[in-house]
């Protein structure tokens, strides 16, 4: 099976010295979720087990999907080792501190 794992929605706002990412992931289990730190790409997957059948019968309609859930972030600008992560109603909430700001040195270069 070479099919991809479909993407999720996420918000992601800057709030100053952090970004806050919220992304829905409803129906799954907190033990369902993994957060995968590679380099400067931090990979969110959801995995739901396929359910054959509803209560030994068939399914009529069948609109909520089972399988996996993922989605890829750069987070090169992010103190990764400070990332945190919290899952509740649903929603994946991730607070990735910013890096501090590079500051350039100047100097003056005298004049002969």
């Amino acid at each position: 099976n070479t099919e991809r794992p479909a993407a999720f929605r996420t918000d992601i706002q800057d709030l100053g010295d952090h970004f806050l990412l919220e992304a829905d992931l409803p129906g799954f289990q907190k033990e369902e979720i993994s957060l995968d730190l590679k380099g400067d790409v931090l990979t969110v997957t959801a995995h739901h087990g396929e359910k054959k059948e509803g209560n030994g019968g068939r399914y009529l309609c069948r609109e909520r999907r089972y399988g996996d859930l993922a989605r890829s972030f750069d987070v090169s600008s992010v103190q990764q080792k400070a990332i945190t992560a919290a899952y509740e109603n649903g929603v994946l909430k991730l607070v990735l501190p910013k890096k501090a700001a590079v500051q350039l040195e100047s100097s003056k270069i005298a004049i002969d």
